[in-house]
């Protein structure tokens, strides 16, 4: 399916600029019983690649599994990433149609299916990259008066400047608001560092990925050398397996990632964020979509949803209310974002198409033959 261009916006030097309209992808697993679970993949041009790998792979793999042995398929798409190599929201992306397939199985939204730890969470406004220090004291404003909790910043990708940023942005809203720093990989473990101590002067909650994550090695010697919280493993490979490393080398100093996308799914994301709790450290969830607001209400060692906030004026996202709250979907499953254009056999699917109505007894009741078709 094709997207319309949204407004631009800007990360860091060095990285390109928010992609235009583009094809992205709609999987859908079916079942003999009628009931299918579908999910959503939102980056520009990742329908060819996935319709890729459901035509050469997936497709024969899935055909005649039970769909509600979540563990079982995910561990599979595990076995076949050892010669595929999976871009990584590949690996999630079966999980997550499953998940959406279990909720409309059991008549749930998702994150009951999970077991469900809250029903609302806080949201923080996760900036794009703004021109001046002015401007962005002024959407951090804009934020707070939406009701957004706290800021997190993704900036220009200069230590120095940066430095300087973060340090104004303390000085403007006070010590009471909870601020986070992400450096979208864009540093050395130089300015690394350097970066990092003017974050610890201003008490930053956390730090997140100021260099690329395929050195644990480099993260353990920042997490030494600074006293501002790491917030590591977004976009590395293997998910907890990796996240474990992270924590055992003693970088996780706030805690890991956890992301429907990024880190195998819904299944990969609650390993991640189990493991994380065992060590008494946060899983925080990484993204503004309905898979991770999923995630938010299901994950107890998170802290807040990240919003993304991408334009002066500030609009606040749809789910975000005046009290800057995010609370727990009603519509079963998962569902397909609202607001976009979709195929009419799809139309069933998107959020908030069944809301809060009753589901039917025979669609609770339903037993499944474990015979899949995409």
């Amino acid at each position: 399916m094709d997207t319309p261009d949204g407004e631009p916006f800007h990360w860091r030097a060095g990285l390109p600029s928010s992609a235009g309209g583009g094809s992205r992808a709609v999987l859908r697993i079916g079942t003999d019983a009628g009931i299918d679970g579908v999910a959503f993949a939102p980056r520009a041009g990742s329908a060819a690649p996935l319709e890729d790998v459901v035509g050469r792979l997936l497709r024969a793999e899935l055909i005649g599994q039970d769909p509600l042995q979540r563990e079982w398929l995910w561990h599979r798409m595990w076995e076949l990433d050892r010669i595929e190599e999976f871009p990584l929201p590949i690996l999630g992306i079966v999980d997550v149609a499953l998940w959406d397939l279990a909720g409309r199985f059991y008549g749930a939204p998702a994150w009951e299916v999970g077991g469900g730890f809250r029903k609302s969470i806080p949201a923080y406004a996760s900036t794009s990259t703004f021109e001046t220090i002015d401007e962005f004291l002024d959407v951090a404003d804009q934020a707070l008066e939406l009701g957004y909790r706290a800021i997190k910043l993704h900036a220009w990708g200069n230590a120095v400047r940066d430095a300087e940023l973060c340090l104004a942005l303390r000085d403007h809203v006070g010590p009471q608001v909870e601020l986070m720093y992400d450096g979208s990989a864009g540093f050395d473990l130089p300015d690394a560092i350097r970066l990092g101590r003017a974050l610890s002067e201003a008490d930053y909650l956390w730090y997140e990925e100021p260099m690329r994550e395929f050195s644990v090695s480099a993260y353990a010697q920042l997490a030494k050398s600074v006293s501002v919280p790491l917030l590591v493993a977004e976009t590395s490979d293997g998910a907890h397996m990796n996240s474990g490393d992270f924590i055992r080398a003693g970088a996780a100093t706030f805690g890991v990632r956890a992301s429907a996308a990024l880190r195998g799914g819904i299944t990969g994301s609650l390993r991640t964020a189990h493991l994380a709790d065992a060590f008494r450290l946060r899983a925080e969830v990484h993204g503004s979509d309905l898979p991770n607001q999923h995630l938010a209400m299901m994950i107890s060692n998170t802290t807040y949803y990240e919003s993304l906030v991408t334009s002066n004026p500030v609009r606040r996202e749809p789910i975000v209310d005046a009290h800057g709250l995010v609370h727990a979907p009603n519509s079963l499953g998962i569902g397909l974002p609202a607001g976009l254009e979709y195929p009419a056999a799809l139309e069933q699917y998107v959020e908030d198409a069944r809301g809060d109505e009753e589901i039917p007894p025979q669609e609770r009741d339903t037993q499944l033959d474990p015979t899949p078709a995409l």
